[in-house]
């Protein structure tokens, strides 16, 4: 296999002034691609508001021989993201990839959770997803070509104490990514999401220190270039990543049961009696047409010509 070149490339990484953000942007610039480095610049939580973080990584790609622009907007707004994307184009004329990473942490138990801190972390991960998504993919589509990564979590994916607020956006950027794959499919815009544990300052004071120090975020940046180049065929995917270990997670649907004739009353007692059948994953697949496939369970029920399970 040849080199994965990213020549001629424009990808926007949002994030992009440490952690995570700032080794995705640095590899893409060393394999040819031209980079609009996004950071607000701001602590963890938000708060406040820097250009040095953004002006650091650009320098340091220049330096290098690569090409960048600094952007310091942030995603959590309409404007913001639109901004980000005008800084690509102005710049360099289009964008190809999209790297979806900034975030914030406004770590809480569900008691003590507090409607500023859910809706400033929704905005930052899953609006801010959003954000910058929808105007890049208008420049995609006109171009028939876009590469889209989502960061979810594991907090998300499968839940973490004091995270109701993070855990609730990282699983709803699954939903961007679904649309983006469904929408962007005849245009050849791949969407995928990540959920990494790697080193960061999201993560500093959350992990044992000997964990986070095996943590590098340059054990993750492999998988997010191959899903944002040309070679990846692949769309709609979910995939854990951490210290060089790489797997694929997946919203699935089982078959289930079919419990009367779709005319008739079903009890509770009815559901009770067949909750084995109902909870059974055996036979579950991945719904890869969308929600439309699970319509296909319902086959026994209806009439009008519906397959008798999902596409395949």
């Amino acid at each position: 296999m040849g080199e994965i070149s990213f020549e001629g490339r424009v990808a926007i990484v949002t994030g992009a002034g440490a952690g995570l953000g700032k080794t995705y942007a640095l590899e893409l610039a060393r394999r040819g691609a031209k980079v609009v480095v996004n950071d607000l610049g701001g602590a963890r939580d938000g708060s406040g508001a820097s250009s040095s973080a953004a002006d650091q990584v650009v320098d340091e790609i220049k330096q290098a021989g690569g090409q960048a622009a600094p952007n310091y907007d942030s995603v959590a707004t309409i404007e913001g993201g639109a901004n980000i994307v005008k800084t690509a184009v102005d710049n360099f004329g289009k964008v190809d990839i999209v790297i979806n990473n900034a975030g914030i942490l406004r770590d809480k138990s569900i008691v003590k959770m507090e409607e500023q801190e859910w809706d400033l972390v929704m905005a930052v991960h899953l609006k801010g997803a959003f954000c910058v998504t929808q105007p890049a993919f208008k420049v995609m589509k006109a171009n028939g070509y876009g590469r889209v990564v989502n960061t979810a979590s594991g907090a998300g994916l499968y839940g973490n104490f004091g995270q109701i607020n993070y855990s609730s956006a990282k699983m709803g950027v699954l939903g961007v990514m679904h649309s983006v794959h469904i929408e962007g499919a005849k245009y050849n815009i791949k969407a995928n999401t990540i959920a990494p544990i790697a080193a960061s300052r999201l993560t500093e004071d959350v992990m044992p220190p000997e964990i986070f120090a095996k943590l590098d975020p340059k054990f993750v940046t492999p998988l997010v270039i191959y899903l944002v180049s040309e070679e990846n065929q692949d769309s709609d995917m979910i995939f854990n990543c951490a210290a060089g270990w790489f797997s694929r997670t997946a919203i699935m649907c089982a078959p289930g049961t079919i419990i009367g004739d779709g005319v008739g009353d079903i009890s509770a007692e009815q559901v009770q009696e067949q909750w084995s059948k109902i909870t059974s994953l055996d036979e579950a697949k991945v719904l890869t047409g969308g929600v439309n496939d699970s319509f296909g369970y319902l086959a026994p029920l209806m009439t009008g010509g519906l397959s008798t399970g999902p596409k395949k």
